[in-house]
């Protein structure tokens, strides 16, 4: 039997790419998606995409999101705490399911953090990402039909005119040599609103670009209306 798996869905490519991944392989289930959400806010914590999207994305992919709050000042213990009391909901609606997946790519320490926080509980982590070439692994991501926005950049690392581009082979051509292609040292986040992990693109609108505490520009994406116009139709 497919071991069941609840993965970390934060909106952008690397949850995405994760999940597409994940489905390729034969021992393993996606059973839902887990998003953290400022309850000050009604966005993912780090993204900053919409609650609505969130759903939306999660509606294409065919699987529950479940929603956590938190404060949009979250310090590390109580985000173990609060991941805790979701990972024990979790565990209620899924008997057996005891493995949470990430998108993480590089960073060993955040993993290892991770692993110590869900061993806590009982649980596994699963990073079937990890340790890739992040340049081949964004070309493969674009090549093979994810599509995204960059939603959030780091304009201590990164020029404020790539705020809202979209994450293609134009956009990596354009990095400059210290950034990484994914942007996994927290460079750029990303919205994805098309890919294989979908069953149909989102249509999305983008909005305004907010600089927050004086570093992070936020584009804002929101679902179309009817009478007008976005990404996948």
């Amino acid at each position: 039997m497919a071991r069941p798996v609840l993965l970390a869905w934060s909106g952008g490519k690397d949850a995405a790419w994760a999940l597409h991944v994940l489905r390729r392989r034969g021992d393993v289930a996606v059973v839902g998606l887990l998003s953290t959400v400022t309850a000050e806010h009604g966005r993912a914590s780090l993204q900053g995409v919409r609650r609505e999207v969130l759903q939306a994305q999660a509606a294409a992919a065919g699987l529950p999101l479940l929603e956590v709050a938190i404060p949009a000042a979250c310090d590390n213990a109580t985000y173990a705490t609060v991941m805790a009391d979701a990972l024990a909901r979790a565990a209620v609606r899924w008997p057996g399911l005891r493995t949470a997946a990430f998108g993480d790519l590089l960073l060993e320490d955040i993993r290892q953090w991770r692993a110590q926080q869900l061993a806590r509980a009982g649980w596994e982590l699963l990073t079937p990402l990890f340790g890739q070439d992040t340049a081949a692994l964004a070309r493969r991501m674009q090549a093979e039909g994810l599509r995204a926005e960059l939603c959030c950049v780091d304009t201590m690392q990164l020029d404020a005119g790539f705020a809202g581009r979209p994450f293609d082979a134009a956009l990596l051509d354009a990095l400059p040599a210290a950034v990484d292609p994914c942007g996994e040292n927290g460079e750029f986040h990303t919205c994805v609103w098309a890919g294989p992990m979908f069953s149909a693109p989102l249509s999305l609108e983008r909005g305004e670009t907010v600089l927050c505490d004086g570093r992070f520009l936020f584009t804002d994406y929101r679902l179309a209306t009817a009478a007008g116009s976005g990404h996948g139709g």
